[in-house]
């Protein structure tokens, strides 16, 4: 009896230090395995973001080079704008100095013109004037003029008197034939004038046309370089966010592969930590004598198990609320989500602190024994009793033949507390038994 209460306390010993051992792992189990990409899908990805890195940095080159174009072909524009805007004050000084010179001419015209009216008026009054002196005998050098003066000083009053109004007359003619010729002069210099006016004219009517059609062409130059930078630009733009989302992809393959790699290291560490624990289990087992060491899975607990159950379902319940997060929670509570490449992603699971289905298991049974995060594993680690004999603290699981999918915490009276799905909180509810596991895992008890 000594030697097997000293058996039986070995035994006892051993399992309380494999669960204490087993309470003080990471947990820190692999989930599902991630998707692994191929070397050479990543190789591709990576070609693929090359050559639009190429493209891009091919169109910016091609878009700088039209910018200056299109820079050089505004300044022309600009130039050809005050060339034309120079042709359009030419044309009209040459068309007020055409106006000018056009009214200068009609004036000289109509000045020669009087001019000649003039001297046509003084030649018939000399003519008239010449015939009456002649008639009455009273013209320079007439005979009467002298034989009827009274006296000589009468006589040579007459003969200063005729001598002066025959002077004057011959005088005023000759002013008139003078003003004639002058007049003559200027109506033909304002002539030319008005010709060499009309020419300046015509030249800056053509000037103006021709600067006219220069920014026109300059214009049209500018507009149609326009059209082909935006033109490359949508194209940079577009290839820009081809470029994006090669390297996206490049990113999520890279990803995908580096939690390939981190779901291996954790799987390693989980069948190492299993192992151990196996090894202690059969350990505990053979000192024991290969005999039953503890109730079974009927009835109800312990009061020292009932206690570590409620401690577990009190765990379990101060998280109600906080977020679903994939790939979250570990012993000491909640953790950020990690990257799934699909649907956590899209709910940015990676962003938020909370748990997942298992990652809340690991976190209520921590000061029991710790657990992989992995419900598939987790459905394995205790005793499988029948749903009918389920109770209190046991560990409800959902799955088919691709294996196990989702866990929650059993409280009793057909509720259960679980980490739903991306998006959701960690909650209350009762049971679903669509899809559940015919087993229950009990871990305490």
């Amino acid at each position: 009896m000594r030697g097997a209460g000293a058996r039986r306390g070995l035994a006892i010993a051993t399992v309380t230090l494999a669960a204490l051992l087993g309470a003080t792992s990471t947990g820190l189990a692999a989930p599902p395995p991630p998707p692994n990409p191929s070397d050479s899908s990543i190789d591709s990805a990576k070609g693929d973001a090359n050559a639009k890195a190429g493209e891009v940095g091919k169109l910016t080159n091609q878009l700088a080079q039209a910018e200056q174009k299109l820079s050089a072909l505004q300044d022309d524009v600009e130039l050809k704008q005050e060339q034309a805007m120079k042709a359009l004050v030419d044309l009209q000084t040459a068309q007020d100095e055409a106006t000018q010179a056009h009214n200068d001419a009609k004036s000289a015209r109509q000045e020669a013109d009087a001019a000649v009216g003039a001297i046509e008026k003084a030649r018939a009054d000399a003519k008239k004037f010449a015939a009456a002196s002649f008639e009455q005998g009273s013209t320079i050098g007439s005979i009467s003029a002298y034989l009827t003066s009274d006296s000589p000083k009468d006589l040579l009053a007459r003969a200063q008197l005729l001598d002066a109004i025959g002077g004057s007359r011959l005088n005023a003619m000759d002013r008139l034939q003078q003003a004639q010729t002058e007049k003559a002069n200027k109506d033909s210099a304002a002539r030319k004038a008005l010709e060499l006016a009309q020419q300046k004219q015509d030249a800056a009517t053509r000037a103006k046309g021709t600067a006219d059609a220069a920014q026109s062409a300059a214009v049209s130059a500018q507009q149609a370089q326009a059209a082909q930078n935006t033109q490359l630009e949508a194209s940079k733009n577009s290839v820009e966010q081809q470029l994006y989302a090669a390297q996206a992809k490049v990113n999520g393959l890279q990803g995908q592969r580096q939690r390939y790699q981190d779901w291996l290291a954790q799987k390693q560490r989980e069948d190492e930590e299993r192992a151990r624990q196996a090894a202690l289990r059969a350990a505990a087992a053979n000192n024991d004598g290969g005999g039953d060491n503890g109730g079974g899975s009927r009835g109800r607990p312990s009061p020292a198990a009932g206690s570590s159950i409620e401690a577990v379902i009190a765990r379990a319940l101060s998280k109600v609320g906080m977020p679903y997060a994939w790939g979250g929670g570990n012993g000491s509570g909640p953790t950020r989500g990690i990257r799934d490449g699909g649907v956590a992603d899209r709910y940015g699971d990676y962003r938020k602190i909370g748990f997942d289905c298992s990652g809340l298991m690991i976190y209520a049974f921590a000061g029991v024994q710790g657990l992989p995060h992995f419900s598939g594993y987790q459905y394995t680690s205790g005793r499988r009793v029948p749903l009918s004999q389920m109770r209190r603290g046991d560990m409800l699981f959902w799955g088919g033949s691709g294996g196990i999918h989702h866990v929650a915490l059993y409280l009793g009276n057909g509720q259960m507390v679980e980490a739903p799905q991306s998006g959701s909180y960690v909650r209350v509810t009762s049971v679903r038994y669509g899809g559940i596991m015919p087993y229950a895992t009990r871990l305490i008890g």
